[in-house]
């Protein structure tokens, strides 16, 4: 007996469950504002990001017009999720992909590019936008050497705003009932901001579009007096944000563009995250942040909808990683302690000692492998004295016997003390008194050394 497909509740492919991505009301951030603030949530299209709604169409336009034929390869330059969703796609239709990316993206997504079978070029972020070396130009450069191949181009190809102007805007309009007032998207492409933004304003002129662009981009200062300086500035903020105007971003239809920073950018994402449960990332703090800066200018109850990019699954690595967030200074704390220093060096391990039974030879080879200029010689639990590089390699050349000789007939003094959760000026103060480390204690027990160069790298970072 055969089976009746139309009493099940399918879909024909993946591909179909592409868009109508939730709009959800945003209760904590924003307390306290006048306007009503609500997330459309683009982390639950397939592939986790907006740039699943582009990517089919730009296939099945190739397609249509002959350009990619069975068998073929799609190229894209590519933050990560735009690859995805053409990934996605091409799956599904059995097309091979490949995908320049800058070095400065995640490791998962370049993971889970590959995950779909694609092969992916990571090239240098710190290059100019026409440089041979740029992700752009070296996917151009795949396309001519594959045959039977096509460049996704999404930066120029007009099926990127159109998706939007045909799904994105349309799912705001019916979803706030009309009464949107606001839409806020941060500045990528272009694609998003621009097919949403007119089709929001075809449907009501006043309904105010704002872009949010992070620190270092030059799209805000290009909307602004039409000009960009030359210098580009890099940032950590993955997938927004541009060294030139790409050819899909429509600025008639944005009304401003908000500056954002990095660590407004990751923060957010993070209180997102653990304040209103949305996991999403930085691009998506970067909208959020913009939101929030644009919100507190309005004094009634408007309708705010910004769009939140992509999910954080593909930042678990950095973003969400207190490591990362403190190496790059974002996670810092209001009241800066000897912890907090301790954590964040970089390279060796928090306390590399040495046992006063040991040899000098053996002290010399702990200084050459963790490359560090001294090291504190503890018995048991406690420190019993210190040795430097230069004092050692000073007694070895004085008498080549000292080699074996062992580290209690050479060591000082022990380092002065400090605890972990004092104030880093603590350290600093007693660092000042010629000496050249500190060991540091919590509850009685060494937990770290911090040197002078330590804290002095801390400090000029």
């Amino acid at each position: 007996m055969s089976k009746d497909l139309s009493r099940i509740r399918f879909h024909k492919d993946i591909l179909s469950t592409i868009g109508s991505t939730p709009l959800v009301r945003l209760n904590k951030i924003g307390h306290g504002i006048k306007p009503l603030m609500f997330a459309k949530v683009e982390s639950f299209n397939p592939g986790g990001s907006v740039k699943d709604r582009i990517g089919i169409g730009i296939i099945e336009e190739a397609e249509r017009e002959g350009r990619l034929k069975p068998g073929g390869t799609i190229v894209e330059a590519t933050s990560g999720n735009t690859g995805l969703g053409l990934a996605i796609a091409a799956a599904v239709k059995g097309y091979r992909c490949v995908f320049t990316m800058p070095d400065k993206m995640s490791i998962e997504k370049i993971r889970l590019l590959r995950a779909f079978g694609a092969d992916v070029i990571v090239t240098p972020t710190a290059v100019p936008h026409e440089s041979p070396e740029s992700y752009t130009e070296v996917a151009k450069r795949v396309v001519r050497e594959t045959p039977n191949s096509i460049l996704a181009n999404q930066y120029y190809n007009p099926k990127n705003p159109e998706a939007h102007y045909s799904t994105t805007g349309p799912e705001i309009w019916e979803q706030t009932g009309g009464q949107i007032d606001h839409f806020i998207c941060a500045l990528g492409t272009g694609g998003t901001i621009s097919g949403t933004g007119r089709f929001l304003k075809e449907r009501n002129p006043k309904i105010r579009v704002i872009g949010i662009d992070p620190k270092g981009s030059i799209l805000r200062e290009y909307f602004y007096t039409k000009k960009f300086s030359p210098v580009f500035k890099t940032y950590k903020v993955e997938g927004i944000g541009q060294d030139y105007v790409p050819g899909v971003l429509q600025f008639q239809f944005v009304d401003d563009v908000i500056e954002v920073t990095d660590k407004e950018s990751f923060l957010m994402a993070r209180r997102l995250t653990r304040e209103e449960g949305i996991f999403v990332g930085g691009s998506a703090g970067t909208a959020m942040a913009g939101a929030l800066k644009y919100a507190e200018t309005l004094d009634k109850e408007d309708i705010v909808v910004v769009l939140l990019p992509d999910t954080g699954e593909r930042y678990l690595s950095k973003i969400y990683n207190d490591d990362w967030m403190r190496e790059n200074r974002f996670l810092i704390p209001e009241r800066i302690t000897v912890r907090y220093v301790l954590s964040g060096k970089r390279g060796i391990p928090e306390l590399v000692s040495i046992h006063p039974a040991a040899t000098v030879r053996k002290a010399l080879d702990l200084i050459s492998e963790h490359n560090v200029s001294q090291l504190p010689v503890i018995e048991g639990d406690d420190a019993v004295g210190s040795v430097e590089e230069s004092d050692l390699m000073s007694a070895v050349l004085s008498n080549p016997a000292t080699f074996d000789a062992p580290i209690s007939s050479v060591m000082k003094p022990a380092f002065p003390r400090v605890q972990a959760d004092e104030p880093i000026q603590q350290a600093i103060r007693v660092l000042s008194k010629k000496h050249p480390a500190v060991l540091v204690e919590h509850e009685k027990k060494l937990m770290g050394i911090l040197t002078r160069f330590d804290v002095i790298e801390y400090m000029s970072r």
